[in-house]
Order: C-alpha cells, then sequence, then structure tokens
C-alpha cells in the first residue's frame, strides 16, 4: 500500500456515505497510509486515522436530530445553519469523544483542504505539521459560506475546502501518491451547475475577493476534477468508490431513515468491490 492516498470528497449530509466506506475499510484493517480529504470527507477521514470505528455513524446519523446538530433555530440564533459549537466542540471533547491521542500518534498521514478567502485558492493542512490543530481545521474546511463564520487561523481567512478544490486528488499525487482511492458522494454521471449569486453574498464578502471568485468557478473545477479522476482511472492510478445509485440525500438532512440507507449503501457498495479494491491496492 506503499505510496497509495485515499481522497475523501465532502458534500455535507451525503458525507455518511463516506462515512459507509470507511466503516467496511476499518472493519477489514484497511488503513491506507495517506488520506486527504475535505470538509464532511475530512471529518469522517479524521475518525477513520483514529480508528474510531463507530463513531462516524454515531455523529452523522444519532445527532441529526439534535436541535444544535442542524436546525434553521440554529440559523436564526447563531446565522449558522450547522451548530459549528455543538460540531466541533460538544460532540468531540462530550457527547462524542474524539480519540485524539490515537489520532496524533497514528502513524498515517492526514491533511485537510481549505479554502484561503483571500486568495481563493485551496490550502492544505497535515497532520504531521499540525497535530493539534486538527478540530480548528475540520471546523475550517466545514464552514460553508452564509452559513458559518470565516475561521482564522495561520494567518489565514478560511472557509469550506470543497470550494477550493472539491476532490483534492491532485494534491494527493502532489505529496507522493502514485495510486489513490477516491470516494464520491454522488453517483456517476453527476456534474456540478452553474450557481447564482445575489447581491447579498458579493456585499457580505466584498473584502474577500478570493472567495467571490473561487464560488464563481467552483463548478468548472469540480466539474473538471471529476474528468481528470475519471481519466486516471481509465489508466489504472484510481479506484473509484462512488454510489451505486442516484444519492436521495440533500446537504443538509435530518431524515435518519436516508442516512442510514446511504450509510449502507456506502458499506454494501464497497464491499461489493473488494476483492478488486484489494487487487488495486497490494
Amino acid at each position: 500500500m506503499k505510496h497509495t492516498g485515499l481522497v475523501l470528497e465532502g458534500g455535507g449530509s451525503r458525507g455518511v456515505y463516506t462515512a459507509g466506506v470507511l466503516r467496511y475499510l476499518m472493519e477489514q484493517g484497511i488503513y491506507l497510509p495517506y488520506t486527504i480529504g475535505v470538509s464532511a470527507g475530512a471529518c469522517n477521514g479524521s475518525s477513520y486515522i483514529a480508528r474510531q470505528i463507530d463513531r462516524n455513524r454515531s455523529v452523522n446519523i444519532d445527532f441529526v436530530d439534535h436541535p444544535d446538530y442542524l436546525s434553521f433555530r440554529n440559523l436564526i440564533k447563531k446565522r449558522q445553519l450547522f451548530g459549528m459549537d455543538f460540531l466541533f466542540d460538544t460532540l468531540p471533547n462530550e457527547l462524542a469523544p474524539f480519540d485524539f491521542e490515537a489520532y496524533e500518534n497514528a502513524k498515517e498521514e492526514f491533511v485537510v483542504g481549505v479554502t484561503d478567502c483571500m486568495t481563493g485558492e485551496p490550502a492544505f493542512y497535515k497532520k504531521s505539521d499540525y497535530p493539534k490543530d486538527v478540530v480548528t481545521l475540520l471546523r475550517a474546511s466545514s464552514s460553508i459560506p452564509l452559513v458559518a463564520p470565516i475561521i482564522e487561523f495561520d494567518g489565514r481567512y478560511l472557509l469550506d475546502g470543497g470550494i477550493a478544490d472539491p476532490i483534492p486528488l491532485k494534491q494527493a499525487e502532489t505529496d507522493g501518491n502514485k495510486k489513490n482511492i477516491v470516494v464520491l458522494t454522488k453517483q456517476r454521471g453527476y456534474y456540478k451547475k452553474p450557481q447564482s449569486f445575489s447581491w447579498y453574498i458579493r456585499r457580505k464578502y466584498s473584502d474577500y475577493p478570493g472567495i467571490l471568485d473561487a464560488l464563481e468557478r467552483r463548478h468548472h473545477v469540480y466539474n473538471e476534477t471529476l474528468e481528470y479522476i475519471y481519466d486516471q482511472e481509465k489508466k489504472g492510478n484510481v479506484f473509484v468508490i462512488s454510489p451505486s445509485e442516484m444519492v436521495k440525500v440533500g446537504r443538509a438532512e435530518r431524515n435518519k431513515v436516508k442516512l442510514t440507507d446511504l450509510y449502507q449503501k456506502g458499506y454494501d457498495d464497497v464491499k461489493s468491490m473488494s476483492d478488486s479494491l484489494k487487487e488495486f491496492i497490494s
């Protein structure tokens, strides 16, 4: 498995698919030497690195009906659709404890992607360089424009890592991985459409030109990245795991039945291709 990476897309609540995939990998004792993710992908990846096999299911499904997790009350009271303090303080420190010691001591590299609001470019933070800052970095990578505040870290202003580099395969390659497993949270055939931007978002981020530029070109970056992934798949350099049927879970989903079904779909999909996957990483 040397020089083999694991690349995890974001997607908000759709990340529960990735949680199911990682559950199977952990059961099989498959731990890649390098994992990179953005947003929900990074959050799921952190529990994978910490070897907490049940934590992703708990965080993504069991607590989703908690009023501080995801609600319009949060949006009205705190201008946050997802309760960021709940997700990145209460959960990891109290309700679904994150094993910080296991995470820091894990021999595998873990990389979190974020978007620099001033430049509009992606920035990547490695566990080996920032072992104590995982929660702050996960929070920054998961901070969606308009519904979560900008995070200041390392002299930068950061937001959702899925904006500038939604599926960071090329960074995984830059970091020396010749082969990569890519976990997508939308089915094959999906391509992102252009988004329209209101005067409000332009005014809100008028001091952060980079984020506006990144949002405007987001669909181009996403679609070009998908084309690159599928091209590398044909060449045998990439192994793609993606939902085998249309995803019916939205970015902000509270229906536990839908979430559980998608979690199970992730588990079943990777299990069905386990022989070819093991051959790829051998």
